[in-house]
């Protein structure tokens, strides 16, 4: 009987920028802490018969990626501030599918991820798009055309530019397929007429001669909680970052641990140094009123200052915040799955969360995450109880 056939990632960069930024600072400041990671379906997907044998042996076929010379003389020249130890690191890096659990009982599958947490943060954005791609695949749903998949973007990105916005693609974690994917950047390139800036995609960001985008996620706050205590997780966790990157990747992400608590906790010093915030939860227009008046608080132009809109966008709430946000505030959206799976079927809803830290010299402990959307909580429920008490976070 022949083994199932994997789908192949076309690089060690198809993979979401932050990951290798959060992964270069784990190296130089945390290098024997651990991590674990989970599977989460929010859509409660059914997954076919043999898709959890599909999914390992995709996973096995990612060992053999590897970084090539082009790959890293494009880092080297794009992102200077990535240590040159840290590019020789990862041109000898491979994953390691040992670091990868995957069962299937039913139509239920679970992934987990263990091991030293700069090896295995970089599974869980290409795990998910492989996920995506062989649902897809095993259940034999069938795509949009190219040509479809050419002219909604294309459509998309001309009724953007109209607003006089600028966009990224973040589309890579859900995509249907790094085919799709491919034709999206390539269409938005070709019609963004300006409003089109780039992709969190490191791989697609080299075939398209443009920076990638991204700074740091959720992770990174969690595991300070783990380290630090949930108090100080928020400061650290900028503190650290500013360690490694002194000003650079100034954009830092506020809703770990409530968007409220975080500005409660970024003082006029992380104000300053960091060029904006990303918006992830939560009502956006609220977000917008939080982040002005803090930025006024503390006596700085909000107009010198950006927010990073990414949650769930589409062309509707992106038209209405742009609106409310003019003459405000400096803006910008990274918008993923529909840009990366508007292909005439379903999205899916899953994600890869962190669920429990090892810091060096520690236990293991378990993280959680709170947004300012309760229904994007995760992790376990009596260490959630404890960060809202321990954090002042009212139901």
């Amino acid at each position: 009987m022949n083994a199932p056939s994997p789908v192949l990632l076309p690089s060690l960069l198809d993979n979401d920028f932050y990951k290798f930024t959060m992964q270069h600072a784990v190296i130089k400041l945390f290098p024997n802490s651990k991590a674990s990671y989970t599977f989460i379906n929010r859509g409660e997907h059914r997954f076919p018969e043999g898709f959890g044998e599909r999914l390992r042996e995709s996973v096995r076929a990612m060992a053999g990626l590897k970084l090539t010379v082009a790959e890293k003389n494009y880092l080297r020249v794009t992102c200077p501030y990535l240590d040159p130890t840290y590019l020789d690191f990862l041109q000898g890096y491979r994953y390691d599918p040992s670091e990868v659990e995957i069962s299937q009982e039913g139509e239920t599958v679970a992934v987990t991820i263990s091991g030293y947490w700069y090896r295995t943060i970089l599974w869980e954005v290409p795990l998910m798009s492989l996920i995506c791609e062989l649902f897809y695949e095993t259940n034999g749903l069938v795509r949009e055309s190219d040509e479809k998949v050419i002219d909604t973007a294309r459509r998309k990105i001309e009724a953007y530019a109209d607003l006089g916005i600028t966009i990224a693609e973040f589309g890579t974690r859900r995509r249907h397929s790094y085919a799709v994917q491919k034709l999206v950047n390539e269409t938005l390139k070709q019609y963004g007429r300006g409003a089109f800036i780039g992709t969190s995609n490191v791989h697609l960001a080299m075939q398209n001669n443009t920076k990638p985008i991204g700074t740091h996620a959720h992770e990174w706050f969690m595991f300070h909680a783990a380290k630090y205590g949930f108090k100080m997780a928020n400061s650290m966790g900028l503190e650290d970052w500013v360690a490694v990157y002194r000003g650079d990747l100034g954009i830092a992400l506020t809703d770990t641990f409530t968007s409220a608590v975080f500005f409660e906790q970024f003082d006029k010093m992380f104000t300053k140094l960091f060029d904006g915030v990303r918006h992830d939860s939560g009502d956006p227009l609220e977000f917008a009123d939080l982040t002005i008046a803090h930025y006024k608080k503390m006596g700085i132009d909000p107009l010198s200052k950006t927010i990073i809109f990414s949650d769930g966008l589409r062309y509707d709430k992106v038209a209405r915040i742009a609106a409310y946000c003019k003459g405000k505030i400096g803006i910008s959206f990274g918008i993923g799955t529909d840009f990366t799976n508007d292909v005439g079927l379903p999205a899916m809803n899953i994600v890869i969360k962190m669920q429990q830290a090892f810091p060096d010299k520690g236990h293991w402990t378990d993280v959680v995450k709170l947004s300012d959307e309760k229904k994007k909580y995760t992790g376990n429920p009596e260490m959630i109880h404890l960060a809202k008490e321990l954090l002042g976070i009212k139901a």
